[in-house]
């Protein structure tokens, strides 16, 4: 789902200048964006809910399914394109070329004084937390359909785990940066290490 062109790269950019420009607050706890952050954890957690209590609430397995799907789908969209950029100021994104090559794009805001001054601590616990967990629990739904032989709701878990996995996937990039630079960090820190112990060696000698 999430091929890359081998000429990706994260792209440190400005993304919506307006916000940018607000005023500088200091920075508290408080969540300054209480609508993004509400709906960041209901759809997530309202598909979860759904599932585990899709039985008592239902006993049509249809209803149940689209019910999930729905809200899975409606999670997907508001994470990736609203309450990231709000909440920690990060966004994933494809486009096409002028050769017609499919490009993926992980964006970060740009860092400045004023910047970190409007960043809320709150809002980004509560972001990545709900990033983080809610594809677990997916991935723990995927392993207990499959040993309890409820094969009918393996494309439902299944669905879950790629589209929250998809999100977490997309923003860990924007976070970390590129492969090559992944690739650039390991390779200076082996290279540190092992000029440290032959250092190390060499006046123990």
């Amino acid at each position: 789902m999430l091929s890359q062109d081998s000429n990706d790269d994260t792209e440190d950019v400005s993304l919506f200048d307006a916000e940018e420009e607000t005023t500088s607050r200091p920075r508290k706890s408080r969540i300054r964006h209480p609508v993004a952050s509400f709906f960041h954890l209901f759809f997530r957690v309202s598909a979860v809910v759904v599932y585990l209590l899709c039985e008592l609430l239902s006993s049509s397995f249809i209803a149940c399914m689209v019910t999930i799907i729905l809200l899975l789908s409606c999670d997907f969209w508001a994470v990736k394109n609203v309450t990231g950029r709000l909440m920690v100021g990060l966004r994933w994104w494809n486009h096409i070329d002028e050769d017609g090559k499919s490009h993926w794009v992980f964006e970060s805001r740009k860092s400045t004084p004023q910047d970190s001054k409007t960043i809320s601590e709150a809002e980004s616990r509560i972001f990545w937390l709900g990033l983080i967990a809610c594809p677990v629990l997916w991935v723990i739904f995927a392993f207990s359909a499959l040993f309890s032989f409820r094969v009918k709701w393996l494309a439902v878990v299944i669905m879950g785990v790629v589209l929250q996995g998809a999100n977490l996937y997309g923003y860990v990039r924007c976070k970390v940066g590129s492969k090559k630079n992944l690739t650039s960090m390991a390779t200076s820190y082996l290279g540190k290490q092992f000029l440290r112990q032959n250092a190390g060696d060499g006046q123990t000698s």
